[in-house]
């Protein structure tokens, strides 16, 4: 499971409102601390960059899956009816999970026929994918920071 935004935030909500038990504190409440601000960082991050990263790679999909077509079958082609609905994010990630579906079949179908070239092509996208996707964990701050 990839939790979304909303998620995350509410867990860090549920985990800052919960009233801090005797026993739990110190160092556990400082852990605690320390883990709600770490997902709030990478949480701002990837709303820095979702809706832009997404539409970057429904369209980069698309080319991919429609290029196919010809080779691989129509049901490829009809990637280009999969739109980017109103442009919310959970719109771009609906779009974008059929597309990977679609991808992850074309795939399956290019490893059979050994076609190394489209191989290539399939390998660079998921690449470029995780390298546009990528979040930076925050370096933890020294004792003396805290």
């Amino acid at each position: 499971m990839t939790p979304t935004i909303p998620e995350l935030l509410k867990g860090c909500a549920a985990a800052l409102s919960k009233p801090m038990r005797a026993e739990d504190a110190g160092a556990f409440a400082d852990a605690r601390l320390q883990t709600v601000a770490t997902i709030n960082l990478l949480v701002a991050q990837e709303c820095a960059t979702a809706v832009a990263v997404r539409l970057w790679e429904n369209a980069a999909l698309r080319t991919v899956l429609m290029q196919a077509a010809t080779a691989y079958g129509s049901v490829y082609g009809e990637a280009a009816a999969i739109d980017d609905g109103e442009l919310s994010l959970s719109a771009l990630d609906d779009a974008n999970l059929r597309l990977r579906h679609l991808l992850i079949r074309l795939h399956e179908a290019v490893e059979t026929a050994a076609d190394q070239p489209m191989d290539r092509k399939i390998l660079a996208l998921y690449r470029e994918m995780a390298e546009r996707r990528a979040l930076t964990l925050p370096a933890r701050p020294a004792p003396q920071d805290l």
